[in-house]
């Protein structure tokens, strides 16, 4: 079943409408959606090496975009919900003093989040919550994204057909491998936030 799933993975990433989804996985992902576009940058630039570049900047577009919404949910929604359930338990204080130390590191916090496997969403969405600088925001997720899918993909350009063969020759071992990451990010917000 794993084989058939990966062999149905890599004919979607060479389909002619790949990109297109590959663009709404990235805006989703980073305002909601719990799976990174990883997992189709690598079958889409494995199937089409040529088009590495291209994939790394659609991804980016749909992650910068996407990481907007989770900025304005964050910023929308805290202000109807979060800020007065604050004030009722009495922690206006203690958040003021949160967001001023999470908007003097804003940027990096950002720009971590975006280059690792830590779920982006809650930084878009503490990020519009702490009213952190927009253009800020913005410059921070750009350049961070924009750095991880493009040497992911340029990795994969690179080695792709040795990676491809490693993938295939071991499959079992890297979707083990990848799930393990994947969980191992959301325990991590569990322990660090």
């Amino acid at each position: 079943m794993l084989r058939a799933l990966y062999d149905w993975t890599m004919r979607m990433a060479a389909h002619r409408r790949a990109m297109g989804w590959l663009f709404a996985v990235a805006f989703v992902e980073s305002s909601v959606f719990p799976i990174p576009p990883d997992v189709m940058i690598v079958p889409m630039v494995l199937a089409k090496k040529a088009r590495a570049l291209r994939v790394a900047l659609v991804c980016t577009l749909g992650s910068v975009l996407g990481a907007l919404l989770g900025y304005a949910i964050g910023a929308l929604l805290f202000e109807a919900v979060g800020r007065p359930l604050i004030a009722f338990y009495g922690y206006t204080e203690p958040f003021a003093q949160f967001t001023a130390r999470y908007n003097q590191w804003g940027a990096w916090i950002v720009a971590f989040a975006a280059l690792t496997p830590f779920p982006f969403k809650v930084i878009t969405i503490a990020s519009g919550a702490t009213g952190l600088d927009l253009a800020v925001f913005v410059l921070s997720a750009t350049l961070a994204r924009g750095l991880r899918f493009t040497l992911e993909a340029a990795l994969l350009w690179r080695f792709g057909p040795s990676i491809r063969g490693f993938i295939e020759g071991h499959l079992k071992f890297v979707t083990t491998a990848f799930f393990c990451l994947l969980i191992g990010g959301f325990v991590m917000i569990k322990y660090l936030l």
